[in-house]
């Protein structure tokens, strides 16, 4: 069996990611350019390290040659978001974009994990312009709210100390957090109009004060020269 080099194996997953980092956040730029919501808060995204490959191929039964079709997380980016409904307009966005297409989706956001854990995964197939040619490559997308990250973040942590095992007390105390969680969305979505009309108003506020500070730094410049 030949041996993988790695370096070469994962060179257009990262090449995926960065292209994709970059589009994304153009999306909320424009978004915010023409002064409304964007659906969009924070992107990150990291390519799977060589020893988390390896674990998990062991873990998953997955062979070298059905690697690329078989894990479908090697590349991956996380989007965060204010409310629910802007994960469902994301998901929107993705699909009709014509430079990637989805290939499988799983909703754990209206049908939840029985943890408790809620995000959008979506499944695309990015190509990736290399110099021998275009290779496609696949990338998950997780999609969720401030208050899922949260929660799905501690739950991670805990889940390396624990190796999955929770204790009961600790597992009920997680699912009772993860209702609690998206009660917090819940109570967003009914009052998002309020919130997105407010932020609109301090960020015009900020913009205005900082408008009149610049102009009066640069007046007391010229009356400091004129004297």
């Amino acid at each position: 069996m030949v041996e993988t080099n790695w370096n070469s194996f994962l060179l257009p997953y990262s090449q995926a990611i960065a292209e994709l980092k970059i589009k994304l956040r153009s999306i909320r730029a424009e978004f915010i350019e023409n002064g409304e919501h964007s659906p969009i808060e924070y992107v990150t995204g990291r390519v799977k390290s060589v020893d988390s490959i390896k674990e998990k191929m062991k873990r998953r039964y997955i062979s070298a040659d059905l690697l690329e079709q078989d894990m479908q997380d090697i590349a991956g980016l996380r989007i965060q978001c204010q409310f629910v409904e802007d994960i469902y307009q994301i998901v929107d966005i993705l699909h009709d974009r014509t430079d990637l297409a989805v290939v499988e989706e799983r909703d754990y956001v209206t049908n939840s994990k029985p943890s408790g854990y809620r995000s959008y995964h979506i499944v695309l197939q990015y190509p990736v312009q290399q110099a021998s040619g275009v290779k496609n490559i696949l990338v998950e997308i997780q999609i969720r709210t401030l208050a899922m990250n949260f929660w799905s973040t501690i739950e991670h942590s805990l889940n390396y100390k624990y190796q999955g095992d929770f204790p009961e007390d600790i597992n009920s105390r997680l699912k009772r957090a993860a209702e609690a969680s998206f009660m917090l969305d819940e109570e967003m979505s009914k009052i998002r109009e309020e919130i997105q009309d407010a932020q609109k108003y301090f960020t015009h506020s900020k913009s205005s004060d900082f408008q009149s500070l610049k102009g009066s730094q640069q007046h007391e410049g010229v009356d400091s020269k004129q004297s």
